[in-house]
């Protein structure tokens, strides 16, 4: 069994969506042969609680506007640290950077056939690590002019 042509068409806008509010290594899995609940999942991060916030209240909109899709379940909004939306044919993993490393989803869902995604969100990987690399070479930079 494969995803449907519907869950691929909510995963391209949830991914273009995601994409469009910066979200770092936007990923999607075709899960349906291993799980009987949903077709597939989409994983995306983000470095800080707001952004996260930000990319899951898009996809929400996006998904609603352009598809007519709500989400029968939304789960992890208080703290923002790792927010999922069910939408029943696909399942949305927005989480805080920090949670996406430790929890390792792409660890796994690594044998389900990854799917294939707008360029926008293809570009975003690899951004979570520039990310922290930036962040830190600022922090050290910092803590050397505090030491002088």
């Amino acid at each position: 069994m494969t995803a449907t042509d519907r869950s691929l068409q909510l995963i391209t806008t949830a991914a273009q969506a995601a994409a469009d509010k910066l979200a770092h290594d936007i990923i999607a899995y075709d899960v349906s042969d291993v799980l009987s609940i949903t077709d597939a999942f989409l994983l995306a991060s983000a470095p800080n609680d707001r952004q996260v916030k930000a990319i899951v209240d898009e996809i929400e909109e996006r998904l609603q506007n352009e598809l007519g899709a709500k989400p029968v379940r939304r789960e992890g909004d208080r703290e923002a640290r790792w927010v999922l939306l069910d939408y029943v044919d696909i399942v949305v993993h927005v989480q805080h950077s920090d949670e996406r490393v430790f929890y390792a989803l792409e660890r796994l869902w690594k044998d389900c056939p990854e799917l294939d995604l707008p360029a926008d969100a293809k570009a975003t990987r690899g951004k979570a690590a520039e990310h922290a690399r930036l962040q830190a070479a600022e922090e050290s930079a910092d803590l050397g002019g505090e030491w002088r």
